[in-house]
């Protein structure tokens, strides 16, 4: 991807985490009782930073649309509310047991594990009071399908039952095609939703959906790759996490079973793929094929 192209990324991505923090900060004001110390886990972790990719899908795949930024916003505020709640939960004692998150100290480690889970769980409660709310938009019905999707992907279909197979993924003896249901479940599913959502607020016919549907898939497998090679070729201070857990693990990777350099060719495929199922749309979606370029090329 040319240089000024990445920049525009970058500045795209930066001021989406401007923007969705922006409308969460009022949403996560302390308390002044003793129940404050759950919100203070919540900021700490939803304001640390982070890519924000997921609510940039949201706001790049409402513009195809038209759809108005404020309610945008606001379906891009709710999935890095369920986003984060699964780091949080992700890196506790009982699942992957991590120190650090996005260069600080996860939740468990700088407050409590029951404070973490608490946190975790208000997360994602939040992220529905969010969708239910009718400023994200004005059609019941267009708040109920977000609502309904987003809990089909972050749920025992989606995103949890991705992670159940990922925590037992060293009891069983996982093909290349069980990899990739894995991963479309517990990375795929969320990124499949923030594309989606900005066809479901622009009321977008069968068609436009298939084509997202798409590019969502390509995309998610290529950014769960790129993940897999950046958990062997990155550092801890680069990615902003612990690296390298996996293969101390034992667990099965596409990049365990197709071996470095047939991974990154496949990222390459898989990103190139996702960009062609935009052919539809027109510059509006330039955003997007960036996008795809990013998630193999980036570092952490």
């Amino acid at each position: 991807m040319p240089d000024f192209q990445n920049q525009a990324l970058l500045d795209a991505l930066q001021s989406t985490s401007n923007a969705v923090e922006k409308v969460l900060d009022p949403m996560l004001a302390l308390p002044k009782g003793p129940e404050a110390r759950v919100v203070e886990a919540m900021r700490h972790a939803v304001f640390a930073g982070g890519k924000r990719l997921r609510p940039f899908l949201v706001l790049a795949s409402s513009t195809l649309f038209d759809v108005g930024k404020h309610q945008a916003l606001r379906v891009a505020a709710a999935i890095e509310c369920v986003h984060t709640y699964s780091l949080v939960h992700d890196d506790l004692p009982a699942m992957d047991d991590d120190d650090l998150r996005r260069g600080q100290p996860t939740v468990h480690k700088a407050f409590d594990e029951a404070t973490a889970i608490l946190a975790g769980d208000a997360l994602l409660t939040l992220a529905f009071d969010i969708l239910s709310d009718e400023k994200t938009h004005p059609d019941a019905n267009v708040r109920v399908r977000l609502i309904a999707a987003l809990a089909q992907a972050a749920g025992h279909a989606g995103m949890v039952g991705g992670q159940m197979i990922d925590m037992r993924a060293e009891e069983f003896d996982l093909d290349q095609n069980a990899i990739y249901r894995l991963q479309q479940m517990k990375t795929g599913a969320l990124i499949a939703f923030s594309v989606e959502a900005g066809a479901i607020m622009g009321h977008a016919d069968s068609r436009m959906y298939q084509h997202l549907q798409g590019y969502a898939r390509d995309l998610g497998l290529a950014f769960q790759i790129a993940d897999d090679i950046l958990d062997v070729e990155s550092t801890t201070e680069e990615a902003g996490k612990a690296i390298g857990k996996d293969a101390e693990a034992g667990k099965a990777t596409l990049l365990g079973l197709m071996g470095l350099e047939r991974a990154k060719k496949q990222a390459q495929i898989l990103a190139d793929q996702a960009i062609e199922h935009l052919k539809e749309f027109d510059e509006k979606a330039s955003l997007l094929r960036a996008v795809a370029h990013f998630a193999i090329n980036r570092r952490k």
